[in-house]
C-alpha cells in the first residue's frame, strides 16, 4: 500500500489518498478458488446424477455382487489370495454379462386404452395394450408394467423387429369403489438373474371413477315428500300460496292481504293467513366413523344406501344436501367440528364425488354431524341419516332432534346380519337394511303408512 500527500500551499490542509495495489499473485489465488468451486458444483451435480441412476438401476443382489467384486479383487491384490481374486473376478463378469440386458428400454412405444373410465364397484374393467418397437434395430424381449391403484399389472413383450407391433387385451377384475389411477405404462429391462432393471415410464395415465352399486328407487318415495314444487307447512305467514285462515287486522298488514267479503260482513278489517309453502329440500347425512361400522363391507353398504337416495333427489330435481363427518387433526379434535358436503351438480358428476368417500380415524360422530347440519341447512323437508350397525337407536333419537319439528327424519341402519323392516319411532322412521336391495322396498313401505 501507498500513500500519496498533495499540497496547496503552505498552509493549506494536507489531503491524504490511500490507493490499494492487487498483486498478481492475489488475482491468481481467488482464480484458483474460483475454478476449484465451480468444479465441485460441477462433481456434486454428477455425483447426484450417478447415485440417482444407480439407486434405480442396481437391485438388492446387484449391490451384493458388487460389493463381493470389489471385497475379492482388493482381498486379492493386498494379500495374495487367489480365491478371494478368482471371486472378484467371477463376480465382476457376472455383473459385466447383465449390462447388455438393460439395452433398448426406450425403443417401444407403448399405447394404453381403456373400454370406459366409469364403472360401478364390483364390474369387470377391460382395454387394451398396443406395443410398437419404433427403433431400427430387434428388440429384445421384455416386460410392460401397468401400476392399477396399489396392484400392478405385468405383461411379457415378445422380440419384435423393426416397425413391427403387438397388442395385448387388459382385463382388471372386480374393482373396488374409489378413484383407480391406471398407468403409467412402464418398460422394464433386467437380466435374468435380477442384478440390474432399468425402467422407462410413459406419460399415459388414466384416472377411473368406481362408481358405488345403487338401486333405482321410486320417485314417490325419495323423502317421503310426493310433490316436486312445495309443499304447506305448520308455519303461518301473511302471504304465500296455501290459504289458512282470516284473522283481524294489524298494523303493518298489506292492503293485498285484506278479505274484504269478512270485512263487509264484520264491520271490521280481516286479513288472510297462509301456510308457509316452500320446495322439498333433502338432506343426506351418512357416517364415516370406523367405530359406527362392524367392518368395510357394511361402510360400503352405508355409502350404497346414502348414493342410492341421493341420485334419486338428483334426478327429481330437489335440492339436496349430501353431507358427511370431516376428517379432524388429533391435535383439536372434541374442539372443531367439520362437515364434508358433496356437490350434486348431475348424477355422474355426484356419483364421481361418491368414489373418494372414505372413513376417517378422527371425526366427528353422527350425532353431531346432524347437529352442524341442521345449523347450515335450514327449512329441511326430510333429512336420511344413514349409518351403522354399531349405532344405537339412543344416538339416533338426539340425532333426529338435532332437525326442526317440520323435517321428518328417517335413520337407515345398515347390517348384514338383520332382516329389512321398518319401526316409526317418535321423533324419527327407523329402516333396517340387510341388503341394497331393501332400500327401495323399506321406502314404499313408508310412504304408503
Amino acid at each position: 500500500m501507498t500513500r500519496a500527500s498533495t499540497t496547496s500551499g503552505a498552509d493549506a490542509p494536507t489531503e491524504a489518498t490511500a490507493v490499494t495495489a492487487t498483486s498478481v499473485d492475489s488475482r491468481r489465488y481467488v482464480g484458483v478458488v474460483v475454478r476449484l468451486t465451480r468444479f465441485a458444483r460441477r462433481a456434486t451435480g454428477h455425483t447426484r446424477t450417478v447415485a440417482s441412476w444407480l439407486a434405480r438401476t442396481v437391485r438388492p443382489p446387484g449391490a451384493l455382487v458388487i460389493v463381493a467384486a470389489t471385497l475379492g479383487l482388493l482381498l486379492g491384490i493386498a494379500f495374495g489370495w487367489i480365491e478371494w481374486m478368482v471371486g472378484g473376478v467371477a463376480a465382476l463378469l457376472l455383473l459385466a454379462a447383465s449390462v447388455p440386458f438393460l439395452f433398448g428400454s426406450r425403443s417401444y412405444d407403448v399405447g394404453l386404452s381403456l373400454s370406459r373410465e366409469r364403472v360401478v364397484a364390483g364390474e369387470d374393467l377391460t382395454g387394451e395394450v398396443v406395443v410398437r418397437n419404433h427403433g431400427r434395430r430387434v428388440a429384445l424381449p421384455g416386460r410392460i408394467d401397468i401400476p392399477v391403484g396399489p396392484g400392478l399389472v405385468e405383461f411379457g413383450v415378445p422380440l419384435l423387429r423393426p416397425g413391427h407391433t403387438v397388442s395385448q387385451p387388459l382385463e382388471i377384475p372386480r374393482m373396488r369403489r374409489g378413484v383407480v389411477p391406471i398407468g403409467p405404462a412402464t418398460t422394464v429391462r433386467g437380466d435374468p438373474v435380477g442384478l440390474l432393471r432399468r425402467e422407462h415410464a410413459f406419460a399415459d395415465v388414466h384416472t377411473v371413477f368406481v362408481h358405488p352399486r345403487t338401486v333405482d328407487l321410486p320417485s314417490t318415495s325419495a323423502g317421503f315428500v310426493r310433490d316436486l314444487e312445495g309443499s304447506p307447512t305448520r308455519r303461518i305467514v301473511d302471504d304465500d300460496m296455501s290459504f289458512h285462515a282470516i284473522r283481524p287486522y294489524a298494523p303493518g298488514d298489506s292492503r293485498r292481504q285484506v278479505h274484504w267479503r269478512s270485512t263487509a260482513k264484520t264491520g271490521t278489517l280481516m286479513v288472510r293467513q297462509y301456510e308457509e309453502s316452500r320446495r322439498s329440500r333433502m338432506a343426506v347425512v351418512w357416517s364415516v366413523d370406523p367405530a359406527e361400522y362392524l367392518d368395510a363391507d357394511e361402510f360400503e353398504l352405508a355409502v350404497s344406501c346414502a348414493a342410492s337416495l341421493g341420485l334419486r333427489a338428483v334426478r327429481d330435481a330437489r335440492d339436496v344436501a349430501l353431507v358427511s363427518g370431516g376428517e379432524i387433526p388429533r391435535a383439536v379434535k372434541g374442539r372443531r367440528r367439520e362437515i364434508r358436503q358433496l356437490p350434486a351438480p348431475s348424477p355422474r358428476g355426484m356419483l364421481d364425488g361418491f368414489c373418494a368417500v372414505r372413513q376417517y380415524e378422527h371425526t366427528m360422530p353422527i350425532v353431531d354431524v346432524c347437529r352442524l347440519t341442521a345449523e347450515t341447512r335450514e327449512r329441511l323437508s326430510v333429512a336420511f341419516v344413514v349409518v351403522g350397525s354399531r349405532v344405537p337407536l339412543a344416538s339416533l333419537q338426539q340425532a333426529a332432534l338435532a332437525f326442526s319439528a317440520d323435517t321428518a327424519v328417517v335413520a337407515v341402519i345398515c347390517d348384514e346380519r338383520a332382516h329389512p323392516r321398518l319401526q316409526p319411532m317418535s321423533a324419527l322412521t327407523v329402516m333396517t337394511v340387510g341388503t341394497l336391495g331393501d332400500l327401495s322396498g323399506l321406502l314404499l313401505r313408508g310412504v304408503t303408512a
